[in-house]
């Protein structure tokens, strides 16, 4: 039967606008245990134990936001970071008793915020004499036990990964990464943790880390020819009995991988890429998963074994450090074993504590570097752009976005198969108040542009598959006839699309006639004046978020893959701005796109 949470959950509620952690579980050898002995008539000993988790912290430690050079905050007004799960750890541990606890991670730790990118590119932690990681640092004070790989460990390469490996307290688990010549898990498979009880017999607690297998794709430069990563599902299936055999009491798989059981890759995967789920169904033996990857926020969630039968719980605490899971174990001695005899998890928000000063005291010059390198002078602007009308017109600022990925494409196609065909680029507006100033430009600034950690890739498309693609974003607007009144506040947003999933193209021009149905807005595309070819071929530098499925673009998932790019975008522009010194609209600004009406522009 599913755990009944109301009474047993309640005993790690979140009350009001604070932490209560009233009743607690396994806070100490009397609150934990039963009398002394198992014989007849006595009560069986019993042992309550805590693994807290959290995963996709991205570079996080401070509740601080570098692209805009001040305190996070979102519309749920979410906290962030490293700090703020310390103090709710603290919390924890007083309340259970620390021994009664352990803190695990699913991984995504170094790529994120320009704190970590300081770290990896500005000042290494791979130089000679180089620094202590900030992510090691904080989770190092903080006492974890054991952290999985996160597709993005990779991005900075094989190096800046094995040194941060060495800088931390605590194992990196992969047991789905292996050497690409052996074989052989190239990270520790698992750990397993001793938790002790009142009752003489300790508590073994295998860890089990699980990764993407995406890496092989997303991460091919730094992987390629090195490591293998096969499916999560296969080697949980080979370790799990091993563990057990070892003597493991409970097992816990720390997965990289979200818990849908799908791919948004299409067959370009060959293992699934959110495949959490399916493990806890397929492999017998697991009492519970930290979920990772899919940066959704899971409490609970229970999937049944097909072979066992038995119930295993779920969790997914939200990205960046916003929530932390607890998963409660309530253990049973039996057979001359502990058992498991129940589980829950729920998550703490960490909107609800201050910042644990230990970590930012800890890491305030690594703090004070990073905000001045983001206020750092890059280049200038010959004049001021600004995305308040780029919901509407073709705007300078999103052209520049476009130019960099063009750009970019291009050169890394110089040369091949493909460098004679076209390339073409989408870009949205991510916010309306991002600007670049006339005069100085910050690293801030450009910075601002994409406050989204999205990386760059090149798919291949034909002119039929285009036009779906800008039909399909052109339903972002709402159907106004021709003649009567346009109001912007109005025009935008249909259907409840975000505008950061409006995608403007360039390299090709064409009107979107808002006074049409969808699916049939897009008037007079053309390439170089003249009509698109249906069965043209042309390069389509995109993001990763939208190669990958996000916001269910046609076509583009299922393309053939040219290239990709580990940077961020948002890092690209960055390079490009501080390489060109100057930059001046007049050079690249065009109106490749407008609104129209019966063939009169809106506009």
């Amino acid at each position: 039967m599913p755990l009944n949470r109301r009474t047993f959950l309640g005993r790690s509620a979140v009350a009001g606008a604070g932490v209560a952690l009233a009743g607690g579980v396994g806070a100490g050898p009397a609150a934990a245990s039963g009398p002394k002995g198992q014989g007849h008539g006595r009560p069986p000993k019993r042992y309550s134990f805590t693994v807290m988790g959290t995963t996709d912290l991205h570079g996080n430690v401070f509740n601080w936001d570098y692209f805009t050079d001040q305190e996070f905050d979102d519309k749920a007004h979410n906290d962030v970071g490293l700090a703020k799960i310390s103090t709710l750890v603290n919390r924890i541990r007083a309340d259970r008793g620390r021994r009664n606890t352990l803190l695990i991670d699913a991984g995504d730790t170094i790529q994120g915020t320009q704190l970590s990118y300081y770290y990896a590119k500005i000042d290494p932690i791979t130089a000679k004499r180089g620094p202590v990681h900030p992510m090691a640092q904080a989770m190092n004070k903080i006492g974890y036990d054991a952290a999985a790989l996160g597709n993005h460990e990779f991005n900075y390469g094989i190096p800046v990964l094995r040194k941060f490996e060495e800088q931390c307290d605590f194992p990196l688990l992969g047991a789905n990464a292996l050497d690409a010549k052996t074989l052989r898990p190239a990270f520790d498979p698992y750990v397993i943790k001793r938790v002790r009880t009142p009752h003489g017999r300790d508590v073994r607690v295998a860890v089990l880390g699980l990764t993407n297998p995406g890496i092989a794709i997303w991460d091919k430069a730094n992987v390629g020819g090195k490591m293998v990563f096969p499916g999560l599902e296969e080697q949980a299936a080979k370790w799990v009995p091993k563990l057990r055999s070892m003597g493991a009491d409970v097992v816990i798989v720390s997965a990289h991988s979200g818990s849908s059981g799908t791919s948004s890759y299409g067959d370009q995967l060959p293992y699934v890429e959110n495949a959490a789920g399916l493990v806890a169904e397929q492999v017998p033996g697991i009492d519970a998963i930290l979920v990772g990857h899919a940066h959704s926020e899971i409490p609970e969630y229970f999937v049944t074994n097909k072979k066992t039968g038995k119930k295993v719980v779920l969790s997914e605490p939200l990205k960046w450090g916003q929530r932390l899971t607890l998963f409660d174990f309530d253990l049973v001695w039996e057979k001359g074993r502990w058992v498991v005899e129940k589980v829950g998890a729920s998550v703490l928000n960490s909107n609800t504590v201050e910042e644990d000063p230990r970590i930012t005291s800890l890491l305030g010059d690594e703090h004070t570097k990073v905000v001045a390198y983001v206020n750092q002078v890059i280049g200038t602007s010959v004049a001021a752009m600004s995305t308040a009308d780029a919901p509407w017109k073709d705007e300078p600022v999103i052209d520049l976005i476009n130019l960099v990925q063009a750009e970019t494409v291009k050169a890394a196609l110089a040369g091949g198969e493909y460098a004679a065909l076209p390339v073409l680029s989408q870009a949205a507006c991510f916010s309306r108040t991002a600007a670049i100033p006339a005069g100085k430009v910050t690293i801030k600034d450009a910075a601002g542009l994409y406050p989204f950690e999205n990386t760059l890739e090149a798919r291949l498309l034909t002119g039929a598959q285009l036009k779906d693609y800008l039909e399909y974003s052109a339903r972002y607007y709402v159907r106004t006839a021709a003649g009567t009144p346009v109001d912007t506040a109005k025009l935008t947003n249909a259907e409840d699309i975000p505008d950061y999933n409006y995608d403007v193209v360039s390299g090709v021009t064409y009107d979107i006639d808002i006074a049409k149905p969808v699916g049939s807005r897009i008037v007079g595309l053309s390439f170089e004046g003249a009509a698109v070819d249906p069965a043209a071929q042309f390069v389509f530098a995109v993001n990763n978020y939208r190669a990958s499925g996000g916001g269910n673009f046609p076509h583009v998932p299922g393309a053939k893959q040219l290239w990709a790019n580990s940077d961020e975008i948002r890092n690209t522009i960055i390079g490009w701005v501080q390489a060109k010194g100057s930059v001046d609209p007049a050079e690249f600004a065009s109106v490749d796109w407008r609104l129209t009406r019966d063939g009169v522009p809106v506009f």
